[in-house]
């Protein structure tokens, strides 16, 4: 179901909880928000839809045909490659705001099926789930 984008900075500053399969449907929402948005949007976190679980979605170039995925409990957990970059937020008013990303990552999460796995991710898709994650930690660009 399409939800309702958050706009309250307060809300978007709390840390989002640890998700699990009873989450699933938030993580459903979370998607079918992202698509109805996909037109100016390339990835959400629960919260930007009212929700403060770890879940994001988002668009996925890393692979030969993008898809759109979403991780549960996504963890940067290596990152290389530091540079300086503007980001805009649906969630966010005004214009896009500095901001420091890395080149590449390595993500430790949960799919849908609350399998662990780890990836490695590049370039833009990269720089879209470091945004994710950061709403994640409550960190507003």
């Amino acid at each position: 179901m399409i939800k309702e984008l958050m706009h309250d900075p307060l809300f978007l500053a709390g840390k989002s909880e640890i998700a699990t399969k009873e989450d699933l449907q938030v993580a459903k929402d979370l998607l079918d928000t992202l698509m109805a948005h996909k037109e100016s949007c390339v990835g959400m976190a629960a919260n930007m839809i009212g929700v403060h679980k770890r879940i994001i979605a988002f668009l996925d170039e890393s692979g030969r045909i993008p898809t759109h995925t979403v991780m549960l409990n996504p963890e940067i957990i290596k990152k290389n490659g530091e540079y300086n970059t503007e980001e805009g937020c649906l969630s966010l008013l005004g214009g896009p705001r500095k901001c420091k990303r890395y080149k590449t990552i390595k993500v430790q999460y949960q799919t849908l099926e609350m399998q662990m796995r780890t990836k490695n991710f590049i370039g833009w898709t990269a720089q879209i789930i470091q945004h994710e994650v950061d709403h994640c930690n409550g960190v507003l660009i």
